[in-house]
């Protein structure tokens, strides 16, 4: 059983609660967990504010953070293809993505390593002769970390060792769908030898785990990715004790198609975006914009390639897209497709389940949806699966309009050879992240995170670790050169 992480030692829940997850593809039990209660979070808090508080991470030198976080990202590549498979089996996505995503995850911790060495603060000498004034960075406190289940080691690689660089204590829950990866990855925390208490994990439910973390006074701050809906419960709660709030949230992410892009690069990248990981991705390109003279032909070719993605079993080594997570965010995509077409909206390719032969779990198939209006839902609301909503446009003006025509501004795209064009887009899109003539590459060095209700704060380069770190000013006086407020 997958027990809880709590002051170095392996527990199971206080009042021996379990849960179990189901494999989204094959149907079975993959693992039993404990599940948190509120007995488990105030032990978790207490052990990381207790860490915190007697400086055995807070006050270690940078060399000796950046020494434990290298050891982690060795041990990270020696357990691979275990930490991947229980990946794959818990969420559904295909195996040679998931050991992609942990070789990805390993060079986190190494990028984090790096900057907790080359972390520092401010010096102002030039505030008159008798003055020198400085500004430290110091680690932000006691961190609740909470992750989603579409990129669960990925993203608790985004954050912890970024956390644990800035010298900040912390209290983990991944989510109650996928939490062996973040399990496996305690393991080695406590192989690579963190002090009992720096870093905590707390398996369960949003509530009442999730709920409690964020709201103990015990906490700093909160570093969340998930849904636009939770993001918004996590700064309410977070609200009674102002601490800092981190959101890395939805997107409904447009790639912008001119008339003169590369149109073979463009179909693929479009064809990646969307069914990369079965669409459940926050940076998932679900909708493309693109001109009206090359519309019928860019769509025609996109619905060829996308016959071609091979769709199946997880566990085949040549499988690109895997199962939906549950039965009820498949319901919940169906849905949308359905109601599109309602609407007017025409499915040029799929709209239904998918039937793989062998397996009980559930697929859906890769879809094109077209002839959607701006103000249709499936325009503008995140679907988070494999369908592709397709828009047209006349000039840069419109193409930007709708663009920003969302709630969301996480990550946008725009194919045109004009590099004119390529940097008007950039500056006038409202997203965190602008992909030109490419999409969804990523690097550790570069910030990510969105805008208006994509959410606040930035993780990875660093500002990633700026985001765990407080400035702290001090003011000294050089010799006794104080005027006397009273003479």
């Amino acid at each position: 059983m997958a027990r809880h992480l709590i002051d170095g030692d392996w527990r199971q829940s206080a009042d021996g609660a379990s849960f179990e997850r189901v494999s989204p593809s094959h149907g079975s039990v993959v693992t039993l967990a404990a599940r948190g209660g509120l007995r488990d979070v105030d032990a978790a808090l207490f052990a990381a504010r207790q860490a915190f508080d007697k400086g055995r991470w807070s006050r270690t030198s940078g060399k000796e953070r950046a020494t434990y976080l290298l050891k982690i990202a060795d041990l990270i590549d020696r357990e691979r293809d275990r930490i991947a498979l229980m990946e794959t089996l818990e969420s559904g996505k295909p195996i040679s993505q998931a050991k992609a995503e942990i070789e990805g995850a390993a060079d986190l911790w190494r990028y984090a390593a790096s900057l907790a060495r080359t972390m520092h603060g401010e010096s102002h000498n030039s505030l008159g002769e008798d003055i020198l004034g400085l500004v430290l960075k110091e680690p932000a406190g006691v961190v609740a970390i909470i992750t989603p289940w579409n990129f669960p080691f990925l993203i608790v690689s985004q954050k912890l060792p970024f956390a644990l660089a800035a010298g900040c204590t912390a209290v983990v829950k991944p989510s109650e769908m996928t939490p062996a990866t973040t399990v496996i990855l305690g393991e080695l925390l406590v192989e690579a030898g963190i002090p009992a208490g720096v870093v905590n994990i707390v398996l369960g439910y949003g509530d009442p785990v999730g709920a409690a973390m964020t709201a103990d006074k015990r906490v700093e701050m909160v570093t969340f990715t998930g849904s636009t809906a939770v993001g918004k419960a996590i700064v309410k709660a977070a609200s009674g004790t102002l601490k800092k709030v981190s959101l890395e949230l939805g997107g409904k992410n447009p790639q912008v198609i001119f008339p003169d892009a590369d149109m073979t690069s463009a179909v693929d990248a479009v064809v990646f975006g969307v069914y990369f990981n079965a669409g459940e991705c926050c940076n998932s390109s679900s909708r493309i914009i693109v001109h009206e003279d090359i519309a019928e032909e860019f769509v025609a070719r996109t619905v060829d390639l996308s016959r071609k993605v091979p769709f199946g079993d997880p566990l085949d080594p040549s499988t690109q897209v895997g199962a939906i997570i549950t039965p009820e965010h498949q319901a919940k995509i169906h849905t949308h497709v359905r109601n599109a077409a309602n609407s007017g909206a025409s499915v040029r390719l799929g709209g239904g389940p998918l039937d793989v032969p062998g397996l009980n779990g559930q697929f859906y198939q890769p879809t094109v949806v077209c002839d959607v209006r701006s103000d249709m839902p499936i325009a503008r609301d995140e679907v988070f699966g494999p369908v592709l909503s397709v828009l047209t446009f006349r000039t840069l003006e419109e193409a930007v309009d709708l663009v920003n025509g969302t709630d969301y501004g996480l990550s946008a795209g725009v194919w045109s050879e004009n590099v004119h064009t390529c940097l008007e887009f950039a500056r006038r899109a409202r997203a965190g992240t602008v992909w030109t003539n490419t999409w969804m590459d990523g690097f550790a060095e570069l910030p990510f995170g969105g805008m208006r209700e994509s959410g606040q704060g930035r993780e990875l380069g660093r500002y990633g670790l700026e985001e765990f770190l407080e400035a702290k000013t001090v003011t000294m006086r050089i010799g006794r050169t104080r005027t006397p407020w009273v003479a």
